[in-house]
């Protein structure tokens, strides 16, 4: 595959930014963190998620021999095992840094991993993974959230920038529930995927990001995407990662 990606991210209506990034095509590996816990808690929580991520990730490339913190599981892909391996480390990290001024820090996580043959995704909490193919917008992702339980037990909810509910989460690393939704994705020639926090998809939409994904390289997308939401009156931090894959 040819991945042409690049992120983006800008501190919004804060005084600081929680949130980290990370795009390495050359690891075929894309993370997105959103940092919680006040200022220095959310930032360090969020940088140790992706170095978490990117350190596991290095390892394994550069020794196939690198000892996995979790064998393999029966069904599973290469990618959703990597990634759910990458989620158990960077739990580790955040638990151990969660004294002092930190000890109520935690991250948000979305990662996508693309290999030869097989890719996945995996994400804890509210971050998330959208899919463009044929001009179809589709989330790859249902958050973690009081609001989406609510939903799935049939309770009739607004929408998520409407309810009181809509920022609870319910998951997240650092916490005793972290566990991670891991799912195998199928990819294409043409696929354009978009890694965002919050901060991104509340101020647009599902109509105002399919409306710019896929128009021109990866980094003018991304950074146009984060503008348009800052334009949209977004206050959270603001991060993507476009992701567009084409044949070789």
């Amino acid at each position: 595959m040819r991945i042409d990606s690049a992120g983006w991210t800008h501190v919004g209506r804060r005084s600081h930014n929680e949130d980290a990034w990370l795009a390495r095509a050359d690891l075929g590996l894309f993370v997105v963190a959103d940092g919680l816990g006040g200022y220095e808690g959310g930032e360090v929580a969020s940088r140790c998620v992706v170095e978490a991520f990117s350190g596991f990730c290095e390892r394994v490339a550069r020794d196939s021999e690198a000892t996995w913190p979790h064998h393999p599981r029966p069904g599973h892909c290469r990618e959703e095992d990597l990634l759910l391996n990458c989620t158990v480390l960077a739990q580790r990290a955040v638990l151990s840094r969660r004294v002092g001024q930190l000890r109520e820090m935690g991250s948000t996580v979305v990662a996508l991993a693309l290999g030869a043959r097989s890719a996945a995704v995996a994400h804890v909490g509210d971050s998330r993974l959208y899919r463009l193919r044929d001009g179809h917008l589709e989330s790859l992702t249902r958050d973690h959230s009081l609001l989406e339980e609510m939903r799935e037990a049939g309770v009739e909810t607004p929408g998520r920038g409407e309810s009181p509910y809509g920022h609870v989460i319910t998951r997240a690393l650092g916490t005793q529930n972290a566990e991670p939704t891991v799912r195998r994705l199928e990819v294409r020639a043409g696929d354009v995927y978009l890694l965002c926090s919050d901060g991104l998809y509340e101020p647009l939409g599902p109509e105002r990001l399919a409306s710019r994904l896929g128009q021109g390289r990866a980094v003018g997308v991304a950074e146009a995407l984060v503008r348009e939401a800052y334009a949209a009156g977004g206050r959270d931090n603001i991060t993507a990662i476009v992701v567009g894959v084409g044949a070789k």
